[in-house]
């Protein structure tokens, strides 16, 4: 089936799909054509920031089509190993939310008709 998944690293977001039974290093390999970084040079970290080993596959990691929709994407966080040999440590901005409604606006219902007064 079907797994749809949001990449995140700082403020980058990479969407993709692939199958659940799709593993981590072909997930890497995804993210190279895209990133342009090895696979070698990728920490990829399932929803609890563990980091997801090279030989397992995605539905071991509990991303399958029942949690990772297309509507609401599974999200792994991506690491990158910086110039010094290190890998850079995980940081994913939040993504932002829009702002309250208008007063003017809630007070309409929810056909677009004013309410009588």
């Amino acid at each position: 089936m079907d797994v749809f998944l949001m990449v995140r690293r700082k403020k980058l977001s990479i969407f993709t799909d692939c199958k659940d039974n799709t593993s981590v290093f072909e997930l890497k390999r995804i993210i190279e054509g895209i990133l342009k970084v090895p696979p070698e040079n990728q920490i990829l970290f399932n929803k609890d920031n563990v980091p997801m080993e090279d030989d397992k596959s995605l539905a071991e990691y509990g991303l399958t089509s029942i949690v990772a929709k297309a509507q609401c994407p599974a999200t792994v966080g991506l690491a990158i190993r910086m110039d010094n040999g290190e890998f850079e440590p995980l940081e994913v901005t939040p993504l932002s939310s829009p702002p309250d409604l208008p007063y003017v606006m809630k007070a309409q219902e929810t056909n677009g008709q004013e309410q009588a007064s």
